[in-house]
């Protein structure tokens, strides 16, 4: 690990709370100073900003310009597809100046399935948790500005994990799901890799081959993984309720199909619909 910093000028949709605040990670925090420090795949990152630039400093493993160009999807004109996106209906216009600063990131594909899997029927505080115990005890200790990080652990380092290890942690019924998914990987070694070469459907229908990967599960990795598909549409009751209230007015919204969703998505938003998801998710969570 090598400690490196970065200084590149402020853009327009970069806003940490938006970025990290906004749901689709579970290893970024909030500092006293409003900066934020996030594990990441190699090493520890703390980021900041203010009117002029934004800043990075860490304990790394990987070149910092590199990984922060693809991780905050730097190279992605968002004013591009925001400015798209707003001209569909007030209401996207709304969501998106309200979620302005957001960008998907470019997680590792390995840690968004397992997070994810760990994210069923659980709320954002516990999943942190676990996770963090998770890597606590089987991950890779890196130090940062006096204090202790752990990387999440690889397939290799959970190979000889077993279940009632995983339910020590507080996974619960997830523990099975883990262990199947973890052995699953490491007796499939280039199964990862080939999902990136994949059509978004095809890449979606190995992903629910995966022991605890659902729907919803397989969308939220397709969509906030680094393999970055756009043309997705994660629903879960939030989006459920916003795509409900706006578009579909259904009386009774449980009523309403995710194949319903789907089809209204699409057809608004198209290829950006996972970009639009992400704006009115947070617009609708943050002010219910």
């Amino acid at each position: 690990m090598k400690y490196q910093e970065l200084v590149i000028k402020k853009i327009n949709a970069f806003e940490l709370k938006d970025i990290f605040d906004c749901g689709q990670c579970f290893r970024w925090n909030e500092e006293l100073d409003g900066s934020y420090t996030g594990v990441v795949k190699c090493g520890v990152l703390n980021v900041n900003c203010d009117s002029k630039n934004i800043y990075f400093k860490g304990n790394l493993d990987c070149d910092i310009k590199a990984f922060v160009d693809k991780y905050f999807d730097l190279d992605r004109d968002y004013e591009a597809i925001k400015n798209k996106l707003s001209k569909i209906d007030e209401y996207m216009e709304n969501s998106i100046k309200y979620g302005k600063g957001i960008r998907i990131l470019n997680q590792d594909l390995w840690e968004t399935i397992i997070s994810y899997i760990i994210s069923a029927n659980n709320n954002i505080p516990r999943i942190k948790g676990i996770i963090e115990r998770l890597s606590k005890k089987y991950g890779t200790k890196v130090s940062f500005e006096n204090e202790d990080y752990y990387l999440f652990p690889t397939p290799e380092q959970l190979k000889d994990v077993t279940t009632a290890e995983y339910r020590s942690l507080g996974l619960g019924f997830r523990d099975i799901r883990l262990y199947e998914t973890t052995e699953t990987i490491n007796n499939n070694n280039h199964l990862l890799d080939n999902l990136y070469d994949m059509k978004t459907l095809d890449v979606r229908d190995e992903l629910l081959k995966l022991s605890g990967v659902g729907p919803k599960v397989a969308d939220c990795i397709l969509l906030f993984s680094d393999l970055k598909r756009f043309d997705i549409f994660p629903i879960d009751v939030w989006v459920r309720r916003v795509m409900n209230d706006l578009y579909i007015k259904n009386p009774d919204e449980k009523k309403v199909s995710n194949k319903v969703i789907n089809k209204v998505a699409f057809d608004k938003f198209g290829d950006d619909a996972g970009l639009a998801q992400q704006y009115l998710f947070y617009w609708r969570r943050t002010l219910n």
